[in-house]
């Protein structure tokens, strides 16, 4: 094998992972296509001691740390295929290059899938948001939106009040709650309003106005939305791995996936999407996979050493 360990995706599940292996004295090849899905956010909140950080601040940090570690090495291209193979796996990139590895991580992440509505791709994680603990706290007590519907909608909203009372759900269509959802929406004060929605108004991604088919205009600072989204790779398929309902790579704890030899991490694999969590995930599958090698190699000594004997 030419490494120890390959890790498809470089944000910070991958890095943290290569970060723990590194110091485990593990040869480390890490391909990274430079895509993050955070790459337009201006801040990232809720890593401790670097709360506020810009999210190329940190991946900058983070890799000038791991080029420390001599045994860590990195590839800008884009892993395209993956298969297993006796003692391991060999990984194909978009440059047409090929990597063997003892045990392979996927640290992909995922694609989010815009609506067709114009403004909201360049707002989005700026004043386009999906998560009030990343970015409630800098939009709290001022006038924000949700743009959701049914059980979605009403979960976000009875959330999301915590931080604004100032409230308006946008179904962008009839509203589909139930009764008594619609009750405590109510009670709330939050204003439910179902006229479509047809632009994004934004100077340079900060959201200004919510443009409605009736052409009116509904001012507001920030949009709060959950929106789909994908892997970005398939190779999480390609290798066999199961996928949970989310469409997310099933994995335990500690990153193992149902293929051995395959582990994940990161948002791939998970729907709390925030840098804190992508980092311990990475972390944990670092010191399991140490822990598999380890074990493998005492097994093959002990091996070789009953047929010599």
């Amino acid at each position: 094998m030419d490494y120890d360990v390959m890790i498809i995706g470089g944000s910070y599940a991958g890095l943290s992972t290569a970060l723990v292996l590194g110091r485990s004295l593990r040869q480390v090849l890490v391909i990274d296509a430079g895509q993050p899905a955070n790459r337009q956010t201006p801040h990232s909140h809720g890593f401790l001691t670097r709360d506020g950080a810009t999210p190329t601040e940190l991946s900058t940090i983070a890799r000038a740390q791991l080029e420390t570690y001599s045994t860590v090495s990195f590839r800008e291209d884009f892993a395209v295929t993956a298969v297993g193979q006796p003692g391991g796996f060999s990984v194909t990139t978009a440059n047409g290059h090929s990597f063997t590895s003892r045990k392979l991580v996927l640290a992909t992440g995922l694609v989010d899938r815009m609506p067709d509505l114009p403004g909201f791709a360049e707002c989005w994680g700026r004043s386009v948001l999906h998560c009030p603990y990343c970015h409630g706290y800098e939009v709290r007590n001022q006038p924000v939106g949700i743009l959701a519907n049914g059980d979605v909608g009403y979960e976000m909203a009875t959330l999301i009040q915590h931080w604004n009372a100032a409230l308006h759900l946008f179904t962008n269509g009839p509203a589909t709650f139930t009764e008594a959802q619609r009750q405590t929406l109510q009670q709330l004060n939050i204003l439910i309003i179902e006229t479509p929605l047809t632009a994004i108004e934004h100077d340079n991604g900060a959201l200004t106005a919510l443009v409605l088919a009736d052409g009116s205009r509904e001012q507001l600072k920030a949009l709060y939305a959950r929106l789909p989204f994908k892997l970005s790779s398939d190779v999480a398929q390609q290798l066999g791995c199961q996928l949970t309902e989310q469409n997310l790579i099933q994995a335990t704890d500690f990153g193992e996936t149902t293929v051995p030899g395959v582990f994940a991490a990161g948002d791939a694999t998970t729907l709390f999407r925030q840098v804190a969590i992508a980092v311990a995930s990475g972390s944990k599958a670092g010191a399991w996979i140490n822990r598999e090698l380890i074990q493998e190699d005492l097994l093959n000594r002990i091996e070789t050493n009953l047929i010599v004997g």
